[in-house]
């Protein structure tokens, strides 16, 4: 299977990366076909510019945006690894997916109804947080997390969720947390 897993995180020695890595690790053992997009070592640019917006409905995209159309075009299986900053994605990924998931690729219209282009990929989301998922859950964060990001962004452009971890308490996790994590993510993508 083509996998394509797209990364952010500033810090190459974060837990975020340990996962990422778990996850490469496991898909190499598997044989798959695999491509990191690695957006903080890409310097990616995550500002959505005038040209960019005016760029997109006529089907125009720079090259940069261009290239990572292209890996997910490639891909049947998107792994985001991220972690949650401010009960949202970092800006990087977000900037990402302004620019990369743009109307007439991720998404369209047709007669007012709203199409995901996506659709026939899947998408598996490994989030870190530092509150617990008891607090989380409390507020009703879980809910507003999977629902924005799940429902009004993958989703929303035809990506089928084959599952959304969120690891809790990750600023502070036990090395057998952590080797709880790595076995949930080992089992969920052997196949």
């Amino acid at each position: 299977m083509k996998h394509l897993i797209i990364y952010a995180h500033p810090n190459a020695a974060s837990l975020n990366h340990h996962l990422k890595q778990t996850v490469i690790q496991t898909l190499e053992q598997g044989e798959h076909q695999i491509e990191v997009r690695d957006l903080y070592q890409l310097d990616f640019n995550p500002v959505l510019s005038l040209a960019d917006m005016a760029g997109q409905r006529k089907g125009e995209v720079s090259e940069e945006v261009q290239k990572e159309q292209e890996y997910i075009t490639w891909a049947e299986h998107i792994t985001f690894v991220y972690p949650i900053w401010w009960t949202g994605m970092p800006a990087i990924m977000k900037g990402y997916i302004d620019r990369v998931f743009s109307y007439g690729f991720a998404y369209r219209y047709d007669g007012g109804v709203q199409k995901g282009l996506l659709k026939g990929k899947r998408a598996t989301l490994i989030n870190t947080h530092g509150k617990s998922q008891a607090e989380y859950k409390g507020i009703g964060m879980d809910k507003a997390l999977s629902l924005t990001s799940d429902t009004g962004v993958y989703g929303y452009c035809g990506l089928e969720i084959a599952q959304h971890f969120f690891f809790d308490q990750a600023d502070r996790p036990s090395p057998e947390r952590i080797q709880e994590w790595k076995e949930m993510l080992i089992a969920s993508y052997q196949y």
